[in-house]
C-alpha cells in the first residue's frame, strides 16, 4: 500500500509546485516559529493562499498546474488530517482570498482536478447556504 502524505510534507509539496513563494516562506517561518515549534499547517496554508492569489491578481500562472496537481494529491493520497486540510484550510483560504480581492471563485474552476474540484463546489454550495456541512461531497 501507498504510504499516505503527513502534514509534515504538505508545505514542501507546494513549495515544490511554487517555488516562487519559497521566500515568503523562509520569512513566513521565521517570524512565526521558533526551533522546535511544531507547526500550524492550517495557519501555514492560509499564508501560501495568499501569495497563491496575489499570483493570479498579477496573471503569474506558470506554477498553477503543478500546484493544483499538489492540491489533488493532498485530497486523493493525504491522511485524515491532510485530505481535511486541504479543503477546509487550503481550498477555503483560496476561495475567501478570492472573495476578499472581489475575485469570483470560478476563476480557480479551469485548473482544479476532480476531487478538488467536488470539494471546492461543495465549500461553495456550504458558503451559499444550499447544503450543510456533513463531511463533504458524495464521493
Amino acid at each position: 500500500m501507498k504510504k499516505e502524505i503527513s502534514k509534515s510534507e504538505v508545505m514542501q509539496l507546494l513549495l515544490q509546485a511554487c517555488p516562487s513563494y519559497q521566500k515568503q516562506w523562509d520569512a513566513y517561518v521565521q517570524d512565526n516559529y521558533e526551533n522546535g515549534d511544531e507547526q500550524l499547517l492550517y495557519i501555514d496554508l492560509a499564508d501560501f493562499a495568499t501569495h497563491f492569489v496575489d499570483l493570479y491578481k498579477k496573471h503569474e500562472l506558470r506554477e498553477f498546474p503543478a500546484v493544483f496537481d499538489v492540491i489533488e494529491l493532498l485530497h486523493i493520497s493525504g491522511d485524515d488530517f491532510v485530505k481535511e486540510a486541504a479543503s477546509v484550510g487550503l481550498l477555503e483560504d483560496l476561495q475567501n482570498r478570492l472573495l476578499s480581492n472581489e475575485i469570483n471563485t470560478n476563476a480557480f474552476n479551469q485548473y482544479l482536478k476532480q476531487e478538488s474540484l467536488k470539494w471546492w463546489n461543495h465549500l461553495n454550495d456550504f458558503w451559499d447556504g444550499k447544503t450543510k456541512y456533513d463531511g463533504g461531497p458524495e464521493k
